[in-house]
């Protein structure tokens, strides 16, 4: 860390560049002997730099997924197991998009010595972003980084500043379709042939945003990128906190970056990043569930409707995800039927039911068998609910996003006449299996399982009176005015009596 003296320089040199490029003063600070100070290259490679005058950007991604990015244990013992079983021709592949820095800075070629890497190469800095200046592909990390002493940002026409040239780049403005272009270049993920048995696309995620309602290819005039508001949450306050400045106020984005995966190990904002996903995961779904009364029973209908991501619902690495939908269904006290119970210590494909509905990915190998790892993948079963591409409910494509399932699959609960159904929806950001799969390989801590949350996604919450994380048909329910009732009759010949209310979809 740099003494008070250089300290206060820095401060005083960044105000000038950020006052003036909001309009301000556009007089440039100088060092105590009349020469501007620029930061060194190897200065701005350190995140501890920025914290000096960017504290609150900092502080969130240091909390983030992109901070924790080669430190997480799950990446780290996937990495090696996958050097092993490739004798090594995986290479650079995961850890130039987890430690794009060490692998550019020659600190690093295979993640395999992470541990000896210094810290401020690894995960996702401020300058492996802030440097970018084009980009030559469409996946697998092919940013092309300047590699001098500019720092690139979403304001237009900044002056140059003393701590450090400045420029303006659509790739860092939060409202252009180019910025979301940069997300994508880290989460487009293909495996190529070698290591793998074919070349597969399997992460899609800026893929299926590119193909959404939210995306250019579908509503190029009301494009919704990955950082204006779901990933980068903007507020009102200073770029910069400097000491003696009066910095104006502006919107300024968060760097927290949450979606769905977790720091496991001890790690900086832990609570405020699960707060966070738990936020974000409860804006995803729309739940509808329905119930039909028969002479010789009843039967439940579940509609799940991907209304709040711009993308597949999971998505990213869905081939590990577990989400999953939790069914019970009661006839006054009495539990009639269940699908989908699971203790939170449990794993999903423990629940050895026809019934379950399971929401992921599955990775197919060469001969045809379900595999866990991705190197050993040859092509990808599809299992996660599509990403809406109309918001024109006349349209017939309106209802893509709607997945169905009907429980029991058999027809009916025999004799049982439902009074009450309660549904919930749940995630844990990777599956148990495949975390069992790598402590057995003697790859993983068999601790690290035991932090991996499950998340349950909270329909109610934005009704302040309603706690519950269940969404529930019941007659008290359908008697509510904030609740939506309506008929299923897509069914020629069937008629489900249905109660559905909207998340918080951004």
């Amino acid at each position: 860390m740099q003494d008070s003296k250089k300290v206060t320089l820095r401060r005083t040199a960044l105000t000038a560049f950020v006052v003036a490029s909001l309009g301000g003063a556009s007089s440039m600070a100088c060092s105590a002997d009349g020469d501007k100070k620029i930061l060194s290259r190897q200065e701005l490679l350190d995140p501890e730099t920025c914290k000096e005058c960017h504290a609150d950007h900092y502080r969130e991604w240091s909390g983030s997924m992109h901070a924790y990015a080669a430190d997480d244990p799950v990446f780290l013992a996937m990495n090696r197991r996958g050097q092993e079983e490739t004798n090594g021709a995986l290479g650079d592949f995961c850890i130039n998009c987890h430690a794009p820095m060490a692998v550019r800075e020659g600190a690093t070629t295979d993640g395999l010595n992470i541990d000896e890497v210094p810290r401020e190469l690894k995960g996702i800095t401020c300058y492996f972003c802030h440097n970018v200046e084009s980009i030559d592909g469409q996946h697998n990390n092919p940013l092309v980084l300047a590699n001098d002493q500019t720092m690139r940002g979403g304001i237009r026409n900044p002056v140059e500043g003393a701590a450090h040239d400045s420029a303006y780049s659509a790739l860092h403005d939060s409202q252009t379709v180019e910025s979301s272009r940069l997300c994508g270049t880290c989460h487009d993920i293909t495996v190529p042939s070698p290591p793998g048995p074919a070349e597969v696309e399997l992460e899609r995620t800026f893929k299926e945003w590119q193909g959404s309602v939210f995306g250019p290819e579908i509503a190029p005039d009301s494009v919704v990128p990955c950082g204006s508001s779901c990933h980068m949450t903007p507020s009102e306050r200073p770029v910069a906190e400097v000491d003696g400045v009066d910095v104006p106020i502006r919107f300024a984005h968060g760097h927290e970056f949450a979606a769905v995966d977790v720091a496991l190990t001890p790690f900086p904002e832990m609570d405020r990043q699960r707060q966070l996903i738990q936020e974000a995961l409860d804006t995803t779904l729309r739940v509808d569930v329905c119930v039909e009364t028969l002479p010789n029973g009843s039967a439940i209908r579940v509609v799940l409707d991907n209304v709040g991501p711009g993308h597949r619902w999971p998505s990213g690495a869905s081939q590990d995800r577990r989400a999953f939908v939790e069914v019970r269904a009661f006839e006054g006290p009495e539990v009639v039927y269940e699908s989908g119970v699971l203790a939170d210590d449990r794993q999903a494909l423990d629940l050895d039911e026809p019934d379950l509905w399971l929401l992921r990915d599955r990775l197919i190998g060469k001969n045809g068998e379900e595999v866990h790892m991705f190197w050993e993948v040859a092509s990808v079963i599809e299992e996660t609910i599509p990403a809406p591409i109309t918001a024109d409910r006349s349209n017939p494509d309106f209802f893509v996003t709607h997945v169905r399932r009907d429980f029991p699959n058999s027809g009916i609960i025999a004799d049982a006449f439902v009074d009450r159904v309660t549904v919930r929806v749940r995630i844990r950001p990777m599956g148990f299996d495949v975390l069992d799969d790598l402590v057995a390989s003697g790859h993983l801590d068999a601790a690290v399982k035991d932090e991996m949350p499950i998340f349950d996604l909270v329909p109610n919450r934005h009704i302040p009176s309603v706690e519950s994380v269940t969404f529930e048909w019941s007659e008290e329910t359908r008697n509510d005015p904030r609740f939506q009732t309506f008929f299923d009759t897509t069914v020629p010949g069937r008629r489900f009596d249905c109660i559905g209310m909207r998340t918080n979809a951004r």
